[in-house]
């Protein structure tokens, strides 16, 4: 089965029904669809409902598990950092994708400035302050007491 061809039929919903840019993404185990998804930002008002990142939540409700080890991602564009920051924490170890960032960059979805940033750990555009560090501090000692915990 042609995984990458039914993320690009997918990108093509989103397309026509204007809901999002030209994203989806499949995501496979075992050589069996789990879910599959498009960009749905402008339908949504969701700037985070991208095609993988809505694929990854529904493999994990499908699977019922946040854990997708031994699944693939199969994405029309290579994932920008918020979604490959996704796919590293839903454990998934293979990724497919079809045009590069530069690609998507020359459509006007361009990450560069974020992988910059992330690359040189230069001081983000964000202002940041700690706040209440003990209190939350205790929480996440509260965490680690705990028993039978999952990850």
């Amino acid at each position: 089965m042609d995984f990458m061809k039914i993320a690009i039929d997918e990108a093509r919903k989103g397309i026509e029904k204007q809901e999002g840019g030209p994203f989806g993404a499949v995501i496979v185990k075992d050589g069996k669809i789990i879910s599959k998804a498009h960009n749905k930002v402008l339908e949504s008002n969701d700037p985070t409902a991208h095609a993988e990142i809505l694929a990854i939540r529904k493999a994990a409700k499908r699977l019922g598990t946040h854990n997708l080890e031994g699944c693939e991602l199969y994405s029309t564009s290579q994932p920008c950092p918020m979604c490959l920051s996704a796919i590293l924490w839903a454990r998934i170890k293979k990724l497919y994708f079809g045009c590069s960032a530069n690609d998507a960059s020359k459509i006007g979805f361009d990450d560069s400035e974020i992988y910059k940033m992330l690359k040189s750990q230069r001081k983000m555009p964000l202002k940041q302050e700690q706040l209440s560090r003990k209190e939350c501090l205790e929480l996440f000692d509260e965490w680690k007491r705990k028993k039978g915990k999952l990850y």
